[in-house]
Formats: C-alpha cells, sequence, structure tokens
C-alpha cells in the first residue's frame, strides 16, 4: 500500500535518511521490508513486502532480528499499523532477552515473528551501529509508551493495560491520565501469577473488544510477556492463525518493568547511565535479589557470544 511510506515520510520528526521501513499488504496484514544481508543490515532495501518480513531486514543479534529503528521511526510504525487495522505484537529486547533466547528456540521464533522487535537495550544499539547503521537509537520500553500515549488523544487512540500487580495497572492509568489530558485509558486487567486459562482469556479477549482499544500494553516479564502476547494472537487474533475473534486494529506491546516506573512504584536509572548502557547496574543495585542471576550470569556470556559472533568463529542464525 504505497499511502503507508508516503505517510511515514511525512511524520513529524521522522528522519529522511531513514529506510523506508514499514509496509502495509494489500490484504490488509501488517508488513515491513526487507533489507539483503542475512548477518547484518546493509541498507539494500528488498521491494516486495511480506507480513512477518525476512528476516534479513533486521541486525542478527546472536539469531534475534533486532529492528534497525529510532523512537521516531517506532512512533511512526506504530501509528501507520493502527490506522491500517493491523494486529500484532511489539517486543522491546536487550540482553536479557537475547540470552533466554539461546537457550529456547521457540522464543527466539517468537521475538523473530514480532511486529517490530525494538533495540531496548544499548548492546542492541551498539550491534546496529558496528554495522553500518548510523541511524538507529535506543527504543526503550517506557521511553516508547509515554511517546504512544503522548501522541494518542489527537489521533484518538485507545488503550488498555494488561499486568502488574494488584492496583498497579489502575495507578498507572492515574498517572498517564494526568500527565497526558485526553489520553483513553479503557480497560485493564490484573492477570494471576500463572498462565491464563481458557475461560480467563475468553474474559481478556471480550474486556478488550468491548473496550475499542487500539493499543493493549502487557507489563510482565521477559520471557511472559512475549509468550502470551504471541500465544493470545495465534489463538484470537485475526493475522495469526487465530480465530478471528480479536476485533479491529490491536498492536500489543511488551514493556515489562515500564508499569512499575510509569506508576512511580521503581525509579528508573539516571539518564547518563542509560546512555551508556549502565542501567543494569542501577537497577542491580536496586533490586539485587530479584536481579542478580540475571545481570551477573548473562551479561558476561553474552559479551563471550558477541565476540564470537563478530570473529566469524560462530554462526547465528535468524530462524522464523
Amino acid at each position: 500500500m504505497p499511502g503507508l511510506s508516503n505517510r511515514l515520510k511525512k511524520m513529524p520528526g521522522a528522519k529522511k535518511s531513514f529506510p523506508d521501513f514499514f509496509h502495509v499488504a494489500g490484504n490488509g496484514q501488517c508488513s515491513i521490508q526487507a533489507l539483503r544481508n542475512p548477518s547484518f543490515v546493509t541498507g539494500n532495501i528488498v521491494s516486495e513486502p511480506k507480513y512477518n518480513h525476512p528476516l534479513d531486514e533486521r541486525i542478527n543479534v546472536l539469531g534475534v532480528g533486532i529492528s534497525p529503528i529510532n523512537l521516531d521511526s517506532a512512533e511512526a510504525g506504530v501509528y501507520a499499523g493502527i490506522d491500517d487495522g493491523c494486529q500484532g505484537y511489539i517486543g522491546v529486547s536487550g540482553v536479557h532477552g537475547v540470552s533466554e533466547a539461546q537457550s529456547n528456540p521457540d522464543f527466539k521464533r517468537i521475538l523473530n515473528r514480532t511486529f517490530l522487535n525494538t533495540p531496548d537495550g544499548m548492546p542492541m544499539v551498539w550491534y546496529g551501529k558496528l554495522n553500518g547503521n548510523r541511524e538507529i537509537s535506543r527504543v526503550y520500553g517506557p521511553d516508547l509508551m509515554l511517546r504512544i500515549c503522548a501522541g494518542s488523544p489527537d489521533r484518538g487512540i485507545r488503550h488498555f493495560f494488561f499486568g502488574g500487580c494488584d492496583g498497579v495497572a489502575e495507578m498507572l492509568r492515574d498517572k498517564l491520565t494526568e500527565r497526558f489530558p485526553g489520553l483513553e485509558v479503557v480497560g485493564t486487567y490484573t492477570p494471576p501469577f500463572r498462565p491464563l486459562n481458557e475461560e480467563e482469556e475468553i474474559e481478556v479477549r471480550d474486556l478488550i473488544n468491548s473496550s475499542g482499544a487500539h493499543c493493549v500494553w502487557v507489563g510482565l516479564s521477559t520471557p511472559k510477556q512475549e509468550l502470551f502476547m504471541s500465544g493470545f494472537l495465534k489463538k484470537y487474533g485475526v493475522e495469526h492463525g487465530g480465530d478471528g475473534s480479536l476485533e479491529g486494529a490491536k498492536i500489543f506491546f511488551g514493556v515489562g518493568a515500564a508499569f512499575d516506573f510509569h506508576a512511580g512504584l521503581i525509579p528508573q536509572a539516571p539518564a547518563w547511565m542509560q546512555r551508556c548502557g549502565l542501567e543494569w547496574f542501577y537497577r542491580l543495585y536496586k533490586e539485587p535479589r530479584r536481579l542478580w542471576r540475571r545481570y551477573l550470569k548473562n551479561n558476561p556470556v553474552f559479551i563471550i557470544r558477541a565476540i564470537l559472533q563478530f570473529s566469524g568463529l560462530r554462526k547465528y542464525r535468524l530462524i522464523k
């Protein structure tokens, strides 16, 4: 659909030199154009769009495809997908998600089938820049949430919050509607600490449908939130082999700790630490008991694997 490319180029703040990235196929399915290099993004564009686009468009980070985007182009892609009635899910991936995928091929496939898989951590950005993608920058889940919420009142975009402990989704709703006058948060749901049963899934589907939400923000942890989004759309979505009972444009976002950050329950790392890739250290300092294993194990192993990939001593295949 050529109109979508034109809309993206006209988005305020969108960089003209950024790849002509998002497309929607003529059947209404979401899609993204492909770049050629099977290992890393190079900037050569393939013209034929496909839904769940060929992975060689993405940056290959240990076999996980990271979308070569920045916050402006991510925002533009979300709005364009909603305008065109898309259903899909967005992952925000850093070292933790990529590391989890190394021992779980099914989870790796889930990340590689996202509508977007944003460079949530600075190592993902460094991967992109080292391989020639100059305009890639961090698309941090909490920042993406604020950006989309800020632009929603003028666009009539409605939101649903799924996740968090008891009362967190409601607290988040109150904080964000105060921050962004006119923001429509049309539903919340606090799931149990286990997978939903079928009756609960149907309840959530009906709540989302009746709310008229376009954006469903999922505040669980990785990989729980990605497993939920993928499974829910596969069962009830229109474009993922589901029964089609999920109605209208629906973009799911797995944003993890963004619920607690924006509800004011957990402080975020200072901006300078985020820019330097040291947010993990700040979070480890704040929550050592919960996060020590994640960071003190995953980070060194990730560095070793990255060196092996860059040196060519080990190949990581993008699987779909």
